[in-house]
């Protein structure tokens, strides 16, 4: 790789970093984009996979005491699921139109943001998490293996339980991680893996374990009331971003 492209990649995942440290997620989100358009689309896939496995792991363990709280009980038939879906997204990666499955998903995302706004103590319930918390996951992984990116049906929906930070935290990098474990031997399965993007993914972790902190540190003086508006801030500009095909 020359300057430039190190350049890029270097200033782009410290960005998705620091997103990432102050809110659990964001690191493909903003770093995708980029990356694809730097190196392809394959390239960046295979390139972030040790990231964000290394990243998760390490917010999972951050915040592992919110493992045993009730309003998380619903996450383990989530995650199975979750995995089943990452199946079934490689394979509706090559049947179904992106297109329409992007525009879809965006809606369905700004709707969302529309209800949280006008009714901001709103929330998912811990027996309905549990009775649908099965659908979600498997929406949410089937979305991971054909885009790449779950946040609009996985982060969506545990951001309707209301929960605290830490437990949002611990929640969605959970669902992160165990989706990226499950998503690297089917890249590898596939052909799409190379030896050399993982060697990347390892250089990668510099700036992202630079900058994550400094995410952390932020999230730290928010309020409660500021962190929620940052996550339905966050997904409103996905969903916009989906909805107009940027």
């Amino acid at each position: 790789m020359d300057f430039q492209s190190v350049l890029i990649m270097a200033l782009t995942l410290a960005a998705g970093a620091i997103v990432k440290g102050a809110t659990g997620m964001g690191l493909p989100l903003i770093a995708l984009p980029v990356l694809t358009a730097a190196f392809g689309l394959q390239h960046a896939v295979g390139l972030m996979t040790i990231p964000l496995i290394v990243t998760n792991a390490w917010q999972v363990w951050r915040f592992r005491s919110e493992a045993r709280a009730p309003r998380l009980a619903f996450m383990p038939l989530f995650l199975v699921a979750g995995a089943v879906g990452i199946g079934l997204g490689t394979w509706a990666l090559t049947s179904l139109p992106e297109r329409l499955l992007v525009l879809a998903l965006g809606v369905i995302l700004l709707a969302y943001v529309g209800l949280r706004l006008a009714t901001p103590h709103w929330a998912l319930g811990p027996a309905v998490a549990r009775k649908f918390g099965p659908l979600a996951g498997l929406g949410a992984g089937t979305l991971q293996g054909a885009t790449g990116i779950s946040s609009p049906i996985g982060v969506t929906f545990i951001h309707a339980m209301g929960l605290d930070r830490d437990a949002h935290v611990f929640a969605v990098s959970t669902m992160f991680l165990l989706f990226a474990l499950v998503q690297l031997p089917a890249l590898w399965a596939a052909g799409v893996m190379q030896p050399a993007w993982l060697l990347q993914g390892v250089l990668a972790l510099l700036p992202i374990l630079l900058f994550m902190p400094v995410g952390h540190w932020i999230s730290g003086r928010l309020s409660r009331q500021a962190f929620d508006r940052m996550i339905l801030i966050f997904l409103g500009v996905i969903g916009l971003k989906m909805v107009i095909g940027l």
